[in-house]
């Protein structure tokens, strides 16, 4: 029977790129920026990695549909290299990969880096159909922020909760992000904002406003994985080690069928509910010391402590106000400032998230490193509420 991947495999190194308007740097110069990093983190040789996962979404305004620019940009000797997509989750679904790959014995050491050139479509929003260069033949009908108003209605008609109370919750999320983006030079987005700031910015799809929606940026992340006894014979003794990797997928009966509400990410439920098996968590609530979620808009954030589990049903606007995800509650969450500071450049966000549970749980992060970091959750969520697939990764200190 199948047992998971808890503990077999640890986290040599990582890097991230800083994320933003990177107009005079092409995809291979972000990879080059962030793998550096990870290589030098890493302590070993180039030609140590036997294996590579390269994460890019939109391949026709990045990098092709191979994975030969990694091997080329990057000056891999020769080594197995594949490309992968997976919509918004894809940088976590590179990192599966290569964690995959080392835990079944078929690599000592894996490589996985995720990429994506957004500004250079020309256009302030994610490519759809008439926009950019990439026509979205998925969900040609609906915009991002028009799907995720919906999620805010529904949610608001569920539980019955005032549109005041509703947009003020969304609006901390915003604020406690920009808070925490400002201590993070590689973040896109630092200055600080007002709960006012938020209320009063123009509408983009009621009720969200432009503080709501997450930004457009250029950005990379990379990891090196292997198997802890290969770590330990490296002489790593503060490990960091993968406890969970799932992966859910909407089979469609959210968007045809009356079983949903639309207030709620069943993806999320279900990968979730799977990800705390494998990691052997009973109550995230009390195991987890901080976490990163899918923030493309707040109401996202909002929901999503309600489909991780982290809130009870209807009560994540209250828990939000009362200050249980800012840096200094109960479960932190965006301390780095997440998708609203960072943007999304798509195939590198679910790496990006990694990176900052790994440096939190590493001691590293400078002027917002948290006091207890030693177990995290990271999500990501593809597509929109009504058809999506949703990521989950769950690292920590090996013993955690």
């Amino acid at each position: 029977m199948a047992t998971g991947i808890r503990d077999r495999v640890a986290i040599l190194g990582m890097g991230c790129s800083r994320f933003g308007e990177r107009w005079s740097d092409n995809a291979e110069d972000l990879m080059l920026e962030a793998y550096s990093e990870a290589l030098a983190d890493a302590r070993i040789e180039k030609n140590q990695i036997e294996a590579a996962w390269l994460g890019v979404c939109l391949e026709e305004n990045n990098v092709g549909k191979t994975a030969g620019p990694l091997a080329q940009g990057l000056r891999l000797p020769f080594i197995a290299a594949t490309r992968v997509e997976n919509a918004c989750a894809t940088g976590t679904e590179a990192l599966r990969g290569a964690v995959y790959a080392v835990a079944s014995g078929a690599y000592d050491v894996a490589l996985a880096l995720g990429v994506e050139k957004l500004k250079d479509t020309g256009y302030g929003g994610l490519p759809v159909r008439t926009r950019g260069i990439v026509p979205d033949l998925w969900q040609p009908n609906a915009s991002a922020p028009g799907a995720f108003a919906q999620l805010a209605t529904a949610y608001q008609a569920r539980y019955g909760i005032s549109l005041e109370d509703l947009k003020r919750a969304m609006a901390h999320v915003s604020v406690k992000s920009h808070d925490n983006a400002a201590l993070n030079p590689k973040a896109h987005l630092r200055n600080r904002i007002t709960i006012e700031d938020v209320l009063k910015a123009p509408t983009v799809a009621a009720p969200l406003g432009l503080y709501d929606c997450c930004g457009v940026s250029d950005g990379a992340a990379c990891a090196i994985v292997t198997t802890v006894e290969t770590a330990k014979r490296l002489g790593r003794r503060d490990m960091v080690t993968v406890k969970a990797l799932q992966v859910a997928v909407s089979n469609g009966e959210e968007a045809q069928f009356n079983t949903w509400d639309g207030a709620s990410i069943r993806t999320a439920e279900v990968a979730a509910a799977r990800a705390y098996r494998e990691a052997g968590i009973d109550d995230p609530r009390a195991a987890l010391d901080l976490i990163e979620v899918h923030d493309c808009f707040s109401i996202t954030e909002l929901v999503l402590m309600e489909s991780l589990g982290l809130s009870d049903p209807g009560r994540a606007p209250y828990d939000i106000l009362d200050g249980r995800y800012d840096r200094g509650g109960a479960i932190p969450c965006q301390v780095d400032g997440g998708l609203k500071c960072f943007g999304h450049p798509i195939g590198a966000s679910g790496l990006r998230m990694v990176y900052e549970l790994y440096q939190q749980i590493l001691g590293r992060a400078g002027e917002r490193q948290l006091p207890k970091a030693d177990l995290g959750l990271t999500q990501n969520l593809g597509g929109h509420p009504h058809q999506n697939v949703c990521a989950i990764s769950i690292i920590g200190r090996l013993g955690a």
